[in-house]
């Protein structure tokens, strides 16, 4: 594939990937449009192979085969822009505990390569409402007070796609809500996200398009106003169920 080949308002373009663990097949085939603008559900077993795209999408893997671009770029090219426009959130927060959350977001407002660092590092704390523990070491903290300062970290460059993998896992009922409001308030027409969930009522509820994968391949994508939501979760699995068997 050539650049030229990528839709102009792709934010995220993935063409037959695939990637082999050995004799395991993690991704067989993935192929896929996102617009930019566009929020991305996609949900999937244990083992289907989504932490694997995401890692992927971020440079973190290398396909077996297939192409991807991503904010425009090669994702086979590794290309040092291309981490400036992408931000990853999941259950692992890649963040120091012995660090503040000032400490941890000025160090990584330095990687970036950003003007001020310690002015964005205050900025995003503020967003994420964790201000009056800013000065407080990352270990002390809950595990959604980390989550909110993972979603800091993730955006002090201000990246134009937001990879989310798995992001409410453990936490409680209140720090997921409080999650929610600012993975929401994250999704603007300026910002693409795609984010993997095993939580279909809050998944559903933050996308524009919702996907099922299974043993490696999409087995289903549409927009989410296509969708009857009160029926989701039954074909969801009903489709789990019949993939899984071929």
């Amino acid at each position: 594939m050539t650049d030229d080949a990528v839709p102009s308002d792709s934010a995220i373009h993935v063409k037959n990937v695939c990637k082999s663990f050995g004799l395991l097949d993690a991704l067989r085939g993935v192929s896929f449009d996102l617009k930019k603008g566009e929020f991305l559900t996609v949900f999937g077993p244990n083992g289907a192979g989504k932490t694997t795209l995401i890692k992927i999408l971020s440079t973190i893997a290398r396909p077996t085969s297939g192409t991807a671009f991503v904010a425009g770029y090669d994702v086979l090219q590794g290309d040092a822009r291309l981490r400036n426009e992408i931000g990853v959130i999941s259950h692992a927060t890649c963040l120091y505990g012995d660090l503040t959350p000032f400490e941890n977001l000025v160090f990584y407002a330095r990687m970036h390569g950003l003007n001020d660092p310690p002015g964005r590092a205050s900025q995003v704390i503020e967003e994420v409402g964790l201000k009056a523990r800013m000065h407080d070491p990352a270990r002390t903290f809950s595990r959604g007070m980390l989550q909110r300062l993972a979603i800091a970290r993730a955006i002090v460059h201000n990246p134009s796609v937001l990879f989310l993998d798995e992001p409410y896992t453990g936490l409680d009922p209140h720090a997921a809500v409080i999650l929610k409001e600012h993975l929401a308030a994250l999704h603007t027409e300026k910002r693409t996200v795609l984010m993997t969930t095993h939580d279909i009522a809050r998944g559903l509820e933050m996308c524009d398009k919702v996907a099922i994968q299974v043993r490696g391949r999409i087995a289903f994508m549409d927009r989410v106003g296509n969708v009857d939501r009160d029926r989701f979760e039954r074909f969801y699995f009903e489709t789990v169920e019949n993939r899984q068997k071929t």
